[in-house]
């Protein structure tokens, strides 16, 4: 309960964490399925939450996605979140915006800069080029 009060986990995540304090796996399945079974402990609300996190900070979704990978969420949960998000050239546009100023880049080597950074945010190039108009 003092995981879930901080912020929403994925079911791996409380796996791997009440593991690492040497709980039994069995106690641990249990403990699972009580917290999911109450809804305390629900995977689509934690990927619902992560998505809208990182998109706030600015995010694309090739590195959401590979964040969710990581946290071994259900591939399914993750392309279902990531599809219902519609506009992602605007995001990469706004991020941009945000960290560059409202002119576009003049030259090459201040757009490959501009580029590798919404790149680095997870933003597929068709997103950064449509961030440049």
């Amino acid at each position: 309960m003092d995981l879930l009060a901080r912020r929403e986990h994925s079911r791996a995540e409380l796996r791997e964490k009440l593991a690492a304090r040497e709980y039994a796996a069995a106690e641990i399945d249990a403990a699972l399925d009580r917290l999911t079974g109450e809804g305390l402990a629900d995977d689509d609300r934690f990927v619902t939450a992560y998505v809208s996190s990182r998109i706030r900070r600015g995010y694309g979704p090739i590195r959401i996605r590979a964040e969710l990978v990581e946290r071994r969420v259900a591939s399914d949960l993750v392309a279902s979140a990531l599809a219902g998000i519609d506009d992602w050239e605007a995001r990469a546009r706004d991020v941009r915006r945000r960290r560059f100023g409202e002119a576009a880049p003049t030259d090459y080597v201040e757009r490959a800069k501009q580029s590798r950074f919404l790149e680095y945010r997870g933003f597929t190039a068709a997103q950064i080029r449509a961030s440049f108009a």
